[in-house]
């Protein structure tokens, strides 16, 4: 039975307003009863937009307020911990954003946190909500694409919208926590969050902004069956949001595009105002987006939050997966530092283990392996074909029906 929900918002930033719009609109038997923001103005405003009731500039009277029965943390990454932690101690359900920490040690606690206190928990990690990715997952999980052998997520655009963000103490780190948590999650789920990540190779650098953390990274992921994850992030990106991904397996490839090819394309001469997240300017060819919440996976994702709690499941994406990503973004600056393979150290592993390398189905042509298959222009079939006692390759023309 679907219930209705009231929700305590912490934050009023970009993120609590999607999140808000979301929740106000697609799910609008789910209303947001109370926001926190530590500037009154902005709370009172927030509150006023959306038809809030009350609007506190205290972090525990806001939780604790008793309009609601969910928090949704929409806050800078170093305040989670300490809003979870208050979330636990009043008994209430608790969402939180991405990335769920700064670091691995710091997600352990606070997946400790809510397990020990028996609170329903999520984690808010949108793009693997959006509809294509959906679609996709379904494909995938259907073995249409047989194993999945290697997944490339990009995100890319001109920086965050948040001062806090820019600061590496309080974020914990640059592109990679901003944009890295998403792509981690999204080659997960791809994977197989079964499966275990086991190392990671990275590279990073500050190529543009005066700041001190990453503007650009690249990384590769290594997990135990041989896959390996491919991400892209940067802050220097111009031209909108790159929202890209890639799947290969042994039987298809998928490509995925979120944003800046929607289908939706306008040119304007005067402007005429927001276009969509990161577009940057406002006259010129324009690729809106249509419904921006749920093109970016907002509103499947607190479906799928609201549901796991009135059916009382875990979610499709938990505070343990939000963990996970926070040991393999760690892996990362370690790479990057030592410029070697790091492994992803998991105190807690929770999923398949001695997990066999992925053979994609040896098939044999009169005792040779089979390499190869391809139809020529000419219309002639070749085989190339492997001796699987000497090692040697050959090929050979074949007569097939067309």
């Amino acid at each position: 039975m679907k219930h209705k929900h009231t929700i305590t918002m912490l934050g009023t930033g970009l993120i609590g307003l999607f999140y808000t719009m979301t929740l106000h609109g697609q799910r609008s038997r789910d209303h947001v009863t109370c926001v926190y923001s530590r500037d009154s103005e902005r709370a009172n405003a927030f509150a006023k937009k959306w038809d809030i009731d009350h609007a506190v500039t205290d972090m525990a009277e806001a939780i604790n307020h008793l309009s609601s029965n969910v928090v949704v943390i929409g806050l800078p990454n170093h305040l989670h911990e300490k809003a979870i932690r208050l979330c636990a101690d009043a008994n209430k359900a608790v969402l939180c954003t991405k990335p769920l920490a700064r670091t691995a040690a710091e997600a352990k606690r606070i997946l400790d946190i809510v397990e020990s206190s028996g609170i329903f928990a999520g984690y808010l990690e949108d793009l693997v909500y959006t509809p294509k990715t959906f679609h996709a997952l379904q494909s995938v999980h259907q073995g249409s694409l047989g194993d999945i052998l290697w997944v490339r997520s990009r995100e890319a655009h001109s920086g965050p919208h948040s001062s806090w963000f820019w600061n590496k103490d309080l974020a914990g780190g640059g592109a990679i926590i901003d944009l890295g948590c998403h792509c981690i999650e999204i080659i997960r789920n791809f994977v197989g969050k079964d499966i275990r990540p086991v190392e990671v190779s990275c590279w990073v650098d500050t190529l543009v902004h005066p700041i001190d953390a990453e503007d650009n990274s690249i990384a590769l992921i290594r997990f135990e069956n041989g896959a390996v994850g491919q991400f892209e992030v940067s802050w220097t990106f111009r031209g909108g949001m790159d929202l890209r991904d890639e799947v290969g397996g042994t039987e298809g490839t998928i490509w995925l595009n979120h944003f800046l090819r929607t289908g939706y394309e306008m040119f304007t001469s005067g402007g005429g105002g927001y276009v969509s997240e990161k577009v940057e300017q406002e006259s010129g060819w324009l690729f809106p987006v249509g419904d921006e919440v749920h093109e970016l996976g907002y509103t499947n994702m607190f479906t799928d939050m609201f549901d796991a709690m009135d059916e009382n499941r875990q979610p499709r994406e938990t505070i343990y997966d939000g963990y996970v990503v926070n040991a393999v973004m760690d892996a990362c600056y370690r790479s990057a530092a030592s410029k070697q393979w790091e492994p992803v150290d998991l105190d807690l592993w929770r999923g398949r283990t001695n997990v066999k390398k992925i053979h994609g189905g040896q098939k044999m042509v009169n005792d040779l392996e089979l390499v190869k298959r391809e139809r020529l222009p000419d219309g002639q079939v070749k085989l190339i074909l492997k001796n699987p006692v000497t090692g040697e390759v050959t090929q050979q023309y074949v007569q097939e029906a067309d």
